[in-house]
């Protein structure tokens, strides 16, 4: 007897969908995760990255944000996250971008294309570093402290 070819497809059309279904609700799940958007001029970003979720999250919609930006402090070996970051992005023109402070150790930001130089300062000591945010990619600069750099701990 050969085997009912519809009843294969309906039961693969159900795996899909279903696959389909737990695939939003991760993605939902994971956006949920995300701290709120914030705005400052015409820039949008998030700040954040406490807790293993919201980190998991935010790695996760890196993708979608032309600028992503990482802080830490080197500390034995290894690099420990920081936040209470003040930052300053500026254009090619030296005209500000985007004035925060950063409130975990990611950053993503919506920039237009073009050249940036940024100004990271934790605990007194800054940090500046240049990104080129292109068209349709994702640019990551992580900013290291030096160890010993005092985030606010005795």
């Amino acid at each position: 007897m050969a085997p009912d070819r519809r009843g294969t497809l309906g039961l693969a059309a159900a795996m899909l969908a279903a696959g389909l279904l737990l695939g939003s609700a991760a993605q939902a799940q994971t956006d949920s995760a995300l701290p709120p958007v914030q705005k400052s001029g015409a820039v949008e970003y998030l700040s954040g990255g406490i807790g293993l979720d919201e980190s998991t999250a935010i790695k996760s919609a890196s993708r979608q944000w032309p600028l992503s930006l990482v802080f830490s402090v080197q500390a034995a070996g290894k690099a420990e996250f920081a936040s209470d970051v003040k930052l300053e992005i500026r254009d090619a023109k030296g005209v500000l971008a985007l004035e925060t402070t950063a409130s975990g150790p990611f950053l993503l930001a919506k920039l237009a294309p073009g050249s940036y130089s940024l100004r990271a300062t934790l605990a007194g000591k800054t940090l500046e570093r240049k990104a080129q945010v292109k068209a349709g990619s994702s640019a990551r600069v992580e900013l290291v402290w030096p160890a010993g750099t005092n985030q606010g701990r005795p």
